[in-house]
């Protein structure tokens, strides 16, 4: 029997759709059903590697981790990864397709739908419940014509609708009054409840304006979900990470914020620790004297290269590292490390461009896509870092360059093959490589803050938390919060009741 489905459209972009269809797949999960998540569509930097080696959006991986399912490329057919400001990667149930202009993309598309149905089919076929989440607003008529990511994705799956509004935005009455009817009436007709998200306050405050937007639109307001304090995996850069801020601890880090920043989540557990201060900073003015300077994942390596240079963060960057100040790069940010980046195919553009220059190292970009999951220890680290030796990680490595270069490789792992490889460079008090996700282990994380605070002269013991015991308590911290504003019998009644 197919299973039942129900989706999360919301009026914008980041009015909490991911986190909601989170929600949701917890609840059902913790209620006895085999749930999945599953996004048509999903345009993001942050993505996943799949126990199958093949690459996803990161909200529908960790969506899989709150249903306590494995993240499964058919929960996530179409992926696509801003390569510039009209331009993408397309990635088709984890493999890259190629690069499309924006316009080039809008009419290609409607020969994925049948790709599409295929992957949710499938999953319908495995699973009791399917939480589907739609993608910016289905308001955006201009993109109505072979819609397959929102009401084109209900109308093809049957599933009803629930439309979520962001009221710490403001206007919430308005966007959804005005989302409802600027559709068509079939599309109208989808809509099965409207839900309020990131509330502050006292919602009886909201009771006369509920009442009133109940008349307007025709359809019910099944909860209003205040401001959660649940911290899960980010889908993108939107995220208000990094925007900044926070506590003051005894180790400070600062991660660059590049243009095209991909995989910023490989920092939240170092940002979780007690003892650290993590900012991120794009301006030179803003950088200070940090403990440590993380490089992160970028989509363009050459062209966030370019905009080091040009803002003037590799000119700090490299005063930081003469000053015997301690550098990391993750990925992209690896690259950047090395003395020179090639692209003789054109995956970014073509052409070839120095590096920083503080490893001892060359990037060569290819056509392939490096895609897999990773488990291995620190082996080679020097200077300040020594003390990350032996300690073990977890990760995976996405990219679509090699780097060839001389030194002590940082890592030594074991792929999800079983392949045995080293990766990595170190020298001196900068390190490079390719694993994303290298600190989601807690071993790894205090491993690197107490070398900082050994190397600022600090004693003491690190207190790490292992990100994936982190993330277990937060999923049913957000479930807890949804039970408790949302009504729930009314949700499951539109389950069941289908469209």
């Amino acid at each position: 029997m197919a299973a039942k489905a129900i989706m999360i459209q919301g009026t914008a972009s980041n009015a909490g759709k991911s986190l909601l269809a989170a929600g949701l797949c917890r609840i059902f999960r913790q209620d006895g059903y085999r749930v999945a998540p599953f996004k048509a569509q999903n345009m993001a930097l942050n993505s996943a590697i799949t126990p199958a080696g093949l690459e996803m959006g990161r909200a529908q991986a960790t969506q899989a981790q709150a249903a306590g399912v494995e993240a499964d490329v058919r929960m996530n057919p179409v992926l696509l990864k801003p390569t510039n400001d009209t331009g993408s990667q397309i990635i088709v149930n984890g493999v890259p397709r190629g690069t499309m202009g924006a316009a080039e993309y809008f009419r290609y598309k409607k020969r994925l739908i049948p790709e599409v149905m295929q992957a949710y089919e499938s999953l319908a076929a495995e699973y009791d419940v399917i939480v589907i989440e739609g993608a910016g607003s289905p308001a955006e008529i201009n993109l109505r014509e072979d819609d397959f990511v929102n009401m084109g994705m209900a109308r093809l799956a049957n599933a009803p609708v629930l439309l979520c509004g962001d009221i710490d935005r403001g206007g919430v009455f308005a966007s959804l009054y005005g989302t409802v009817k600027l559709l068509e009436p079939e599309e109208q007709n989808l809509i099965r409840g409207l839900l309020i998200n990131k509330f502050r306050g006292d919602p009886e405050i909201l009771r006369p304006g509920l009442g009133d937007l109940e008349r307007l639109t025709g359809k019910p307001v099944l909860g209003v979900v205040p401001m959660l304090d649940v911290d899960v995996d980010d889908e993108d850069s939107l995220s208000a990470r990094l925007s900044g801020g926070g506590k003051v601890g005894l180790i400070e880090i600062a991660v660059v914020r590049l243009p095209r920043v991909s995989n910023f989540t490989d920092f939240n557990p170092l940002e979780r620790m007690e003892e650290v201060s993590l900012r991120y900073v794009s301006s030179p003015r803003e950088l200070g004297s940090p403990d440590l300077i993380l490089l992160p994942g970028t989509k363009n390596t050459m062209g966030d290269l370019r905009w080091l240079r040009e803002s003037g963060m590799e000119s700090v960057i490299l005063k930081h590292a003469a000053r015997g100040g301690a550098v990391a790069g993750i990925c992209g940010g690896y690259q950047m490390l090395g003395r020179r980046v090639s692209d003789p195919d054109c995956v970014e553009g073509g052409g070839t461009l120095a590096g920083l220059g503080l490893l001892d190292a060359e990037t060569v970009f290819q056509g392939e896509k490096t895609r897999t999951q990773v488990s291995g220890s620190f082996t080679g680290a020097q200077g300040i870092f020594a003390g990350l030796n032996g300690a073990a990680f977890a990760g995976y490595e996405i990219h679509m360059g090699a780097t060839a270069g001389t030194g002590e490789p940082l890592t030594a792992f074991t792929t999800q093959t079983g392949e045995a490889r080293r990766d990595g460079l170190a020298q001196g008090n900068v390190w490079g490589c390719y694993v994303h996700g290298i600190f989601d282990r807690g071993e790894a994380a205090a491993a690197l803050v107490e070398a900082l605070m050994k190397a600022k002269g600090l004693e003491g013991c690190a207190a790490a938390v292992d990100w994936q015991e982190y993330a277990q308590r937060q999923y049913d911290k957000l479930a807890d919060g949804l039970r408790s504003s949302l009504d729930m019998d009314a949700v499951y009644h539109i389950l069941e009741e289908g469209v």
